[in-house]
């Protein structure tokens, strides 16, 4: 499932979405962005919103390697990106890994990316040397994931919270400012968790990142992206006052890496693009601007 806004001719444009949300979560934002010119596109990445939500059988791979290959797949099947016309990329938490990964693996079809912000618990290690665990150690923590999602009772807890003030609690811990009487908000974080094949989904995702090989971690694609020939543009966006992923990690990001950019935005907490949907289409339009390649320029 996608959405598409701004003039057929427009340069492409991705927007991915963030865990537990979908392509309507960049409602202030599209059209914003769709006006300076750009053919916007917001996606559901399987698992979320209103595309498939696969169980068993991708249990040991849906995470942010899938994630990558749908979207870039939809890159070059549905927009028509190439080489010669690549496209920008904005995502937010999640999306902004999965941006970073579609990067990292495809840069041909990129011309730009906008992490707000990058998530990644291997952030948190990344400056600790952990020597590769032993093959037992390796197959024991696959075991333990795969037994403790299995026996995680998914298919009763979900619902519960879909349908309860819990959604609203967690949800609140993104923001800064009161979501209470925000009902279309809680509309579209609550409808995809309601689907029957929801669990099933939440369950392949939990193993799937929890077991997923060190490449696929945010610091391993981010010294991929920038130890090739090429600059990408990278540029994170990170809130003042985010609770989830603390600012001081985009700060240790910035030391690690200097080719990107940070820029912080106040007043506001994980969810930047829908909190403070004008400073962040901003500031994303204004550092387009100074870090994107002309379309004369490629030509």
């Amino acid at each position: 499932h996608w959405r598409v806004h701004g003039p057929a001719d427009g340069r492409p444009m991705l927007l991915l979405h963030g865990f537990g949300a979908s392509s309507g979560h960049w409602r202030h934002n599209a059209a914003a962005l769709s006006a300076q010119g750009f053919r916007v596109y917001g996606l559901d990445l399987i698992g979320f919103g209103a595309s498939a939500q696969p169980g068993k059988a991708l249990l040991q791979r849906l995470d942010n390697r899938l994630w990558a290959k749908q979207a870039s797949a939809f890159l070059v099947e549905i927009m028509g990106v190439s080489s010669k016309q690549p496209a920008v990329l904005i995502g937010n938490s999640l999306g902004g890994l999965t941006a970073l990964t579609i990067a990292a693996l495809q840069p041909q079809l990129v011309a730009a990316v906008v992490a707000a912000p990058l998530p990644d618990p291997a952030l948190m290690a990344a400056n600790t040397h952990n020597p590769k665990p032993p093959r037992w150690q390796k197959k024991l923590k696959r075991w333990l994931v795969t037994m403790v999602c299995n026996l995680l009772p998914l298919e009763l807890l979900l619902p519960l919270i879909a349908r309860s003030g819990l959604l609203q609690v967690g949800l609140q811990g993104a923001y800064c400012r009161s979501i209470k009487a925000d009902k279309e908000l809680l509309h579209l974080i609550s409808q995809p968790a309601r689907r029957p094949t929801a669990a099933r989904a939440l369950r392949a995702m939990c193993i799937g990142m929890a077991l997923r090989p060190e490449r696929a971690t945010a610091p391993m694609l981010l010294d991929r992206l920038f130890g090739q020939d090429h600059h990408l543009p990278m540029l994170l966006l990170w809130g003042r006052q985010d609770r989830f992923i603390p600012l001081s990690i985009g700060k240790q990001l910035l030391q690690q890496q200097p080719r990107l950019c940070l820029e912080v935005l106040e007043k506001t907490g994980h969810c930047p693009h829908d909190e403070t949907p004008a400073d962040f289409n901003r500031a994303v339009l204004n550092w387009l601007d100074l870090n994107l390649v002309s379309d004369r320029q490629l030509a």
